[in-house]
């Protein structure tokens, strides 16, 4: 009798093992960059986390699981995504009660999904997915599509869009879903099945269809972004603002909703016309979605995160540059909103210079914040305040000789290299 690896899963042999060796060094240097965190959850899970998390309205948990009942006949499913073991784990961990408000953490490792396999999509797969929970903010969303966006710059993706939508919060939601059901109500007997049954449990999935994808009453359907409640609006407007700030091309795509349940604010999807990949392809993508932890037994807690497909990464890494760095080198800590501002512009131009470097979200005083730089170990404290960003100047603090120094905006790479011996 003659084996063969299972449809949809394929055997990664040396000479392919080196190059997803590559592949992970780049990922592992990107996340390094943005001390972002490794995080290792169970390849499978409770069927029921999956089904709460993720959304029994979604053809991931309708379609696509493996699950299978363990020999006291306990449903199990191997994980078809990451967000829910890393959520489930966050709560089940009490991660929560860490000192630092803002955890910042990444996985990397095989998810399974029975679908048709093609080109850069297998049954059994691999995703490098990032989580940071903890802090709702727009600074967050930024900084996590920042780390998505400087992910396929480092494999060498070309003709690259950052496309962009909010889904808003609860109420934003509430007012949507009434106003998609009226308007699909109509015609609710032209759509498929799975329409009709998302109809009254998540009429949002109706516009994740694939096969009512041109039906007319698609492309007529009312727009989350004109539901926001204020505060909801505010939020995606300052995503933009900071987008904008940091010379960020992007589209705002009112037709994006992502596939999964838990999803709420900003949502974002990159697409690429690279012919390595093919017109229009999704690398990754990602959301936010503030209601999961809550959903799961743990506190309110806000969290945003992106996953990549590392199938579909390695088509992409052909002929990509590696780049080597290791440690936290400046944590930047603003005083106020308008510092905030200032500091993340810092924060891209020293990662731009290859500096692994950090900042604080959670709007924190100097004291909470040295105590972030000593817990990340951080070679340097780049302060800044109102006084500071009037005059275009930090304090740079050396916290391996406790030396301080006011530095002008123009001279902080000089001088962050000079102190870290790299000139």
């Amino acid at each position: 009798m003659k084996y063969s690896a299972p449809r949809g899963t394929v055997d990664i042999l040396p000479d392919s093992c080196e190059k997803w060796e590559k592949l992970e060094r780049i990922l592992r240097t990107v996340a390094s960059n943005y001390h972002v965190r490794e995080m290792r959850t169970p390849i499978f899970e409770h069927t029921e986390l999956f089904n709460r998390a993720v959304g029994d309205t979604s053809d991931v948990v309708t379609k696509e699981m493996y699950t299978f009942a363990d020999r006291k006949g306990r449903l199990m499913t191997l994980r078809p995504e990451g967000t829910a073991g890393i959520a489930r784990a966050y709560v089940e961990n009490k991660m929560y009660a860490l000192p630092e408000k803002l955890t910042k953490v990444f996985y990397m490792g095989p998810m399974f999904r029975y679908e048709r396999p093609q080109n850069g999509r297998q049954r059994q797969f691999h995703q490098f997915g990032v989580e940071m929970l903890g802090v709702e903010s727009p600074y967050v969303d930024v900084e996590c599509m920042m780390m998505a966006l400087t992910v396929v710059k480092a494999l060498g993706l070309k003709n690259v869009t950052l496309h962009l939508n909010t889904l808003g919060d609860a109420d934003s939601r509430d007012a949507y879903r009434a106003a998609l059901q009226d308007h699909f109500r109509p015609v609710l007997g032209e759509l498929c099945s799975d329409c009709q049954a998302r109809f009254d449990k998540n009429p949002l999935r109706i516009l994740d269809c694939k096969v009512d994808a041109h039906h007319p009453a698609m492309k007529s359907a009312p727009k989350t972004i004109d539901f926001l409640t204020d505060s909801a609006k505010a939020h995606f407007d300052k995503v933009c603002e900071l987008l904008d700030m940091l010379e960020v091309d992007y589209v705002i795509d009112t037709n994006l909703v992502r596939g999964l349940d838990y999803y709420s604010h900003t949502v974002f999807e990159i697409i690429s016309d690279d012919p390595k990949l093919g017109s229009g392809s999704t690398v990754g993508g990602g959301g936010r979605y503030n209601g999961l932890v809550e959903e799961l037994g743990g506190p309110a807690t806000p969290g945003v995160g992106f996953a990549f497909g590392m199938e579909r990464l390695m088509i992409a890494l052909e002929g990509a540059d590696e780049e080597e760095t290791a440690g936290i080198d400046a944590y930047v800590m603003p005083l106020g909103d308008e510092a905030k501002d200032v500091a993340m512009q810092i924060v891209a131009m020293l990662r731009a210079n290859g500096f692994a470097t950090d900042m604080d979200y959670a709007s924190r005083g100097l004291k909470g914040q040295f105590k972030s730089a000593d817990r990340f170990k951080a070679a340097y404290s780049i302060i800044l305040g109102e006084e500071e960003v009037q005059g275009e100047f930090v304090q740079m603090k050396n916290n391996r000789t406790k030396e301080q120094t006011k530095v002008a905006f123009e001279d902080i790479v000089k001088t962050l290299e000079k102190g870290l011996g790299l000139e």
